[in-house]
């Protein structure tokens, strides 16, 4: 598990092997994350857009961006938290990914970007 801060948005990171939905003869290996943001700021925000950074050990690098998290934009005020779990696929088993939150502060629509910690991705056998 990793926690960052970045400008009061706290983000916390955690991935984990899922076993029952991977099929490492076929070089499918499923990593679940939960995501929690927090807003330790004086100010309301709003989640506008994701951007990953996945870097498998096999397939090298890719980026997924888009809007949102999970279908959703969500705002949050001073004090407030808000999670999500996703998945990532690699063809792997060995990897991680990092990447931003692209944030608005509702008082005048700044916008700012908010670092997701480096999480760690591995395949639970071979780790043993």
């Amino acid at each position: 598990m990793g926690t960052v801060v970045t400008r009061g948005i706290r983000v916390t990171a955690r991935a984990q092997y899922e076993e029952p939905h991977s099929d490492p003869k076929a070089a499918r290996f499923i990593f679940s994350y939960r995501i929690t943001i927090s807003n330790r700021g004086p100010e309301a925000v709003q989640l506008l857009r994701r951007h990953w950074i996945i870097r498998d050990s096999l397939a090298g690098r890719r980026e997924v961006e888009g809007p949102g998290v999970v279908g959703e934009t969500p705002e949050l005020r001073p004090g407030e938290d808000f999670s999500y779990s996703s998945a990532c696929d690699l063809r792997s088993g060995f990897g991680r990914m990092d990447g931003t939150y692209l944030m608005r502060r509702l008082s005048d629509a700044s916008e700012f970007r908010v670092e997701i910690p480096e999480m760690h991705l591995s395949f639970a056998h071979a780790a043993n």
